[in-house]
């Protein structure tokens, strides 16, 4: 039997709060939202000014990232690449980038997603979170 890390409350708190300084810092209204590995949902904010629907986004990105083990981006590029089939994938929304698992020694912790701005700044306030952990 193998032994796994798990995120705890002050590691969500930790990444939320980088993620929340991130967007501050460039003056961006985002959805913020973290998952466990499973995709259950463990951290959301909903800034001032962000878009109602980002807060169904940013969720849908993390749990593709979470469930995927990779960044939604991925699923993005293979969906533009000409792979529209894999829309009818079962269980998988948020295959946008701004998705960003959370890696520990081979394992996926959960992820973060963010939705709001563009995709590219919503992964970068994503990554921030993730390396304010990770660090």
């Amino acid at each position: 039997m193998k032994t796994k890390s798990v995120l705890e409350f002050s590691d969500v708190k930790v990444m939320g709060d980088a993620a929340h300084a991130e967007a501050v810092k460039h003056n961006w209204a985002v959805s913020i939202a973290i998952v466990d590995d499973g995709g259950h949902l463990l951290w959301f904010q909903r800034m001032d000014g962000a878009a109602p629907i980002s807060a169904h986004i940013a969720p849908g990105k993390a749990r593709a990232a979470a469930m995927g083990r990779r960044e939604s981006k991925v699923y993005e590029d293979m969906i533009n690449g000409g792979r529209a089939s894999f829309l009818s994938a079962p269980g998988l929304e948020g295959m946008l980038e701004g998705g960003v698992p959370i890696l520990k020694d081979g394992q996926c912790l959960g992820a973060v997603g963010v939705s709001g701005v563009k995709s590219s700044e919503d992964a970068q306030i994503a990554k921030s979170a993730v390396a304010a952990l990770i660090a």
